[in-house]
């Protein structure tokens, strides 16, 4: 008797099986990001100090540990995050602003040594930044900007550049040179092209630059512990990381409490930003 064929499965039922399996892999993913960031937030909600005994739910709910970020005259949490504020808007305006003129520069004019520019931006990526700490740190001791957010925003505008300029450089490459040369007939400037085709264009990518630059100082610990010795002049990571090192004696709650803040800044830029992600991809350079 000849086996029965199996009948091939339908389309919507591959659908809902492509659907289903897509969800799922999403619903982990999210669980994988969420779990961190509530367990930080029970920690910070916990009473004492200690890491062992807290729970997601806290047992005893408290706000203590937020109070005395805020309020206790030992704490210079404030402080921190002021001058990690400094740090990154000063990084993100600067930053953002000489990427665009370099990746404009590089997309639009033909000049010697350009493609050697090109290649060399590409060959400072692949080397780890570790290896210039030292050369940075001589660097900046010689011209008297050591233990300053002065030089710790110049290091990173200068880190900044190679590769995200890179990137924009691409993005402007895909933005028609006709609305250059109409521009030009029309009498416009480099500047003018500058300010008010290409930029205004080039929105999504300048975003995206803008925020991973803001994100940098209130996530990196390794250049200001490198660059900074004066407590008044710690960032957040660097300052976050003496809760949980030495003088307050591993008081891991109260470094649960300051981590969970440092998202407060960085969800606003992002959220200012995205209506500029959002118009930039609707609007296309044909568009008036």
């Amino acid at each position: 008797m000849a086996a029965a064929k199996r009948k091939p499965m339908s389309r919507k039922a591959k659908t809902r099986l492509e659907l289903f399996g897509s969800y799922t892999v999403i619903l982990i993913m999210f669980v994988i990001i969420l779990y961190p960031l509530l367990w930080t937030l029970g920690v910070s909600l916990n009473t004492g100090s200690g890491v062992y005994g807290a729970s997601i739910i806290p047992e005893n709910f408290t706000l203590e540990h937020y109070e005395w970020l805020f309020f206790d005259p030992r704490s210079n949490y404030l402080l921190w995050y002021q001058n990690t504020l400094i740090v990154a808007v000063s990084v993100t305006v600067i930053a953002t602003f000489m990427i665009a003129l370099t990746a404009y520069a590089f997309s639009r004019y033909r000049f010697k040594g350009r493609k050697n520019g090109l290649y060399a931006f590409l060959l400072l990526q692949m080397f780890p930044v570790l290896m210039a700490m030292v050369a940075l740190y001589i660097l900046l001791n010689t011209v008297n900007l050591l233990d300053s957010l002065i030089g710790l925003i110049i290091i990173y505008i200068g880190g900044a550049i190679p590769m995200n300029a890179f990137l924009v450089k691409g993005y402007f490459d895909t933005i028609p040179r006709e609305l250059d040369e109409s521009a030009k007939i029309d009498g416009a400037g480099h500047f003018r092209i500058f300010f008010q085709i290409m930029l205004p264009l080039a929105k999504p990518i300048l975003a995206v630059v803008a925020l991973f630059n803001f994100m940098a100082p209130f996530m990196d610990f390794i250049l200001p512990r490198i660059v900074l010795r004066s407590p008044e002049n710690f960032t957040l990571a660097l300052g976050l990381f003496n809760f949980v090192n030495d003088q307050f004696a591993n008081n891991f709650t109260r470094f649960a409490a300051g981590a969970i803040l440092i998202a407060v800044p960085i969800a606003a830029v992002y959220l200012f930003l995205q209506r500029y992600l959002i118009s930039g991809l609707t609007s296309g350079a044909t568009k008036g």
